[in-house]
């Protein structure tokens, strides 16, 4: 992509809305992920321990337990289970992932999207065109393989290289191995294939695509008929293939509600769109938009 098409992405969204409201979903996700990031990093780089572990197990504030089940799924395989607390931090996280939608995790949690985005960014800078192709199916291959191999070597076999944790600590222990592992995430997407770390390889967004299959909180379209087919939204989703069965399924009878477990409910489709297109709705509110329904094309837009 040229830098005036990337110019382009979201320049209506600017013009209609202002810049503020054109990005306000990007911006609460980084203060989200930054401000996440920034707990854990509180205690050994400064010696506040609010939140004490990682986003495999922490601990917060002495009293709540949060536990990665993707890790104790893999540390089951070994043949250890949890302890009563990160039994129970298992549980609010399965709680809170399968209501708000596994992924998430992806989009508004994982430092490593930062990277992977950064990547992204640059990528339309510099114009690079063409990639590898890889299955979108590719990740859940690989969720299956560190499940048998941490059975086989009785090792929590991603904990080994899972870029989040080498993130982790390379920020507190500096440069090294850890940040090795970072870079060629970032040099993958860069280079070899346009979003192909979270969108094709990562394990991790596999798992909590899988939690959060039935999730009640879901993006939708309501006012698709207003759609001016200008791709901005296409553009800038991490899984574009989600959009079009509620963006162009009305002749189909398909409902507004993207229900895909891909989405990240990362929010970028409503903030590009300058005819206010989409909203965080629920899976619930599926029915066909009033000028659908009734087959008129004035009338307003279904309401959730």
């Amino acid at each position: 992509m040229s830098m005036a098409a990337d110019k382009r992405v979201g320049a209506d969204a600017v013009a209609a809305k202002g810049w503020l409201r054109a990005n306000r979903w990007l911006l609460a996700r980084r203060a989200t992920q930054l401000a996440i990031l920034g707990l854990f990093l509180l205690g050994p780089l400064a010696g506040l321990w609010i939140v004490k572990g990682n986003l495999a197990y922490s601990y917060t504030l002495g009293i709540l337990p949060l536990t990665d089940p993707y890790v104790v799924l893999q540390s089951a395989m070994t043949g250890h289970l949890p302890e009563v607390l990160g039994a129970v931090g298992v549980v609010i996280v399965l709680a809170f992932y399968w209501l708000v939608g596994g992924r998430v995790y992806c989009s508004w949690v994982c430092p490593v999207n930062i990277v992977t985005d950064s990547a992204g960014w640059l990528r339309r800078r510099l114009g690079i065109k063409g990639s590898v192709h890889l299955a979108r199916e590719t990740r859940y291959w690989m969720l299956a393989m560190t499940l048998l191999g941490s059975a086989l070597t009785g090792v929590v076999l991603w904990e080994l290289i899972n870029p989040v944790s080498m993130l982790h600590r390379g920020l507190i222990f500096g440069m090294g191995f850890a940040w090795t592992i970072v870079l060629a995430v970032f040099l993958f997407d860069l280079f070899v294939m346009s979003r192909g770390w979270c969108g094709r390889l990562c394990p991790v967004g596999a798992f909590y695509g899988l939690i959060g299959r039935f999730s009640p909180v879901r993006v939708s379209a309501p006012a698709r008929a207003a759609c001016n087919d200008c791709m901005d939204c296409f553009e800038v989703c991490p899984e574009p293939q989600v959009i079009r069965p509620a963006l162009k399924g009305a002749a189909s009878g398909t409902g507004p509600v993207i229900l895909a477990s891909a989405c990240t409910n990362c929010g970028r489709c409503i903030d590009v769109c300058s005819k206010d297109v989409f909203r965080f709705g629920t899976r619930f509110n599926n029915a066909l938009p009033v000028s659908e329904a009734s087959g008129d094309p004035a009338a307003a837009p279904g309401k959730f």
